[in-house]
C-alpha cells in the first residue's frame, strides 16, 4: 500500500492559483519539482505509488503523483527535490490543520478523488463551508 506526503501550499489560495503561478514562472513541459530541507526516509513506500496532498488554507483539496525523490547538495546546504506529475488532482475536500514542513500521510487517512466521490461540481467555497458546518 503506497504511503502519501502532505504539505501546506504557501503562497496560493486555491488550487487554481498553485496552478497559475506554476504557468507564469515555468516553461511548458518543465519538471515540477517541489523542494524541501528534509529527505522522507521512507522514500521507496512513498514512490510506490504515493503523492503529495496539498493544504490550501486549512484544507486538502489536490494531489499530485510523486515520480521521484532526490538529494540535492551536502551538509547544510543539502535539500530534497520531489518531482511530482504535471496532473493536479481534485479530491475531497478535507480539513487539517496547519502544520510545518511536511508529513507522511497513510492511504487510510487520505481523501478520495473528486471524480471518484461522485459529489458533482461542487464549488469549493460550498464543500468548505459544508464541512465546517458538520453537513458533509
Amino acid at each position: 500500500m503506497p504511503l502519501h506526503m502532505i504539505k501546506l501550499a504557501v503562497g496560493a489560495a486555491t488550487v487554481e492559483e498553485m496552478l497559475a503561478w506554476r504557468a507564469t514562472r515555468f516553461a511548458p513541459g518543465a519538471p515540477w519539482v517541489m523542494t524541501t530541507r528534509m529527505t522522507p526516509k521512507r522514500a521507496d513506500e512513498l514512490l510506490d505509488g504515493g503523492s503529495l496532498y496539498r493544504v490550501f488554507k486549512g484544507v486538502i483539496l489536490s494531489r499530485q503523483k510523486i515520480l521521484a525523490i532526490a538529494t540535492e547538495g551536502e551538509g547544510r546546504e543539502a535539500r530534497c527535490a520531489v518531482t511530482l506529475d504535471e496532473t493536479c488532482v481534485r479530491v475531497v475536500p478535507t480539513p487539517r490543520r496547519a502544520f510545518q514542513g511536511w508529513r507522511y500521510l497513510e492511504t487510510k487517512d487520505a481523501p478520495a478523488d473528486l471524480e471518484d466521490a461522485a459529489l458533482g461540481d461542487v464549488p469549493e467555497d460550498l464543500a468548505r463551508a459544508l464541512r465546517e458546518a458538520g453537513a458533509w
